[in-house]
């Protein structure tokens, strides 16, 4: 089944973005928002004075917004296979949701019953479990339901993240110059969440080839006490043109972090030792890293990782598909913008 993009494009994504476009528009220009002992405050002078507190307020905003979104998005495929299939949307749900949900068998009520750890009868709490039990399985089987539909249409989402004005500056960057779409990573060799990540970033790279560029920005975060002088050692190995080696061997052995052990990584990648040990003990590198997290700090970012992908802002344990999602439409704007441009016109 291939359900029309312009029913969804159209008829949910623009007219949720539809505000959303609006403000855009009105943010760039030079409204007046107030005045202070007849001096006036445009909205230009909000943007450069509180851009962090607004940044993080705006992708709050679209979180809530991209739920509302997906929502819309779930009704409408329910509705347009219902109307496929010619019956109600009740009666799809019941044929291809319901109807494939198992109650649990005594077994898996008994292991269930145990993990409690409750002093309420087996057979006083039975019912409840069984209640519970085919709740996360409706859950689950309507979740698959919905994501196989999805998987059939041809559906396209244009609700994109905030943008914000940031200069990737000192960034170690692999990828063409040129490539349409830059992911800037703001990330703390530490964090947990980091380091889940890493692989992903690497399968998005390998997936969209010279059309992807990826930099790295440091923000080792205070509450991780080797993160600092990690991201120093990866600098000095940069300094030795091997910056993405050294990187990649800290996110995959996260636990050696130590002075020692960087050390340890510097030898295994055939680094100068004396170089490198001079580098990390004379924190050679400590400036380049206070800078990133200087800049982590105005754009007002409190985690990793943080995300700026053309711009726009994601942060947190975001999914592959998520990050993936961005950069297509990413790419298909850099394309519809070429395919408009004057130049292409001739």
């Amino acid at each position: 089944m291939v359900i029309s993009r312009a029913v969804i494009g159209l008829a949910v994504g623009l007219s949720l973005s539809a505000a959303a476009t609006s403000t855009g528009t009105d943010e760039k220009n030079g409204a007046v928002v107030a005045e202070v002992g007849g001096q006036k405050l445009t909205r230009a002078d909000l943007e450069q004075k509180q851009a962090a507190k607004l940044l993080q307020a705006r992708y709050q905003y679209y979180l809530a917004e991209r739920d509302a979104l997906d929502q819309v998005i779930d009704e409408r495929l329910l509705e347009m296979e219902a109307r496929r299939q010619d019956i109600s949307v009740d009666q799809l749900f019941r044929r291809e949701v319901t109807s494939r949900v198992n109650d649990p068998t005594e077994d898996q009520l008994q292991v269930f019953y145990e993990g409690l750890r409750t002093d309420e009868p087996f057979a006083t709490a039975r019912e409840k479990i069984v209640a519970t039990i085919r709740q996360i399985r409706l859950t689950k089987a309507r979740g698959a339901y919905l994501q196989s539909l999805r998987g059939q249409a041809n559906l396209l989402i244009t609700l994109t993240p905030p943008a914000a004005d940031m200069a990737p500056d000192n960034a170690q960057r692999r990828g063409p110059q040129n490539a349409p779409v830059l992911v800037v990573e703001f990330a703390d060799y530490e964090c947990p969440y980091c380091q889940a990540i890493h692989p992903e970033i690497k399968k998005l790279q390998n997936e969209f080839g010279d059309k992807l560029a990826f930099a790295f920005k440091d923000f080792p975060l205070p509450m991780h006490a080797n993160a600092e002088k990690a991201a120093e050692a990866a600098r000095c190995a940069g300094a030795q043109g091997k910056f993405w080696e050294f990187h990649d061997a800290l996110f995959n052995n996260s636990r050696k972090l130590e002075d020692a052990q960087l050390k340890e990584h510097a030898r295994i990648l055939g680094l100068d030792r004396t170089r490198f040990d001079q580098c990390l003990d004379a924190n050679e590198q400590a400036a380049a890293v206070h800078q990133d997290f200087t800049q982590a700090q105005s754009l007002g970012l409190t985690g990793t990782p943080s995300f700026f992908i053309n711009g726009h802002f994601l942060s947190g344990a975001v999914k592959y598909n998520t990050l993936r999602e961005i950069v297509e439409q990413q790419l298909a704007a850099a394309e519809s913008s070429t395919n408009h441009s004057p130049l292409s016109a001739k």
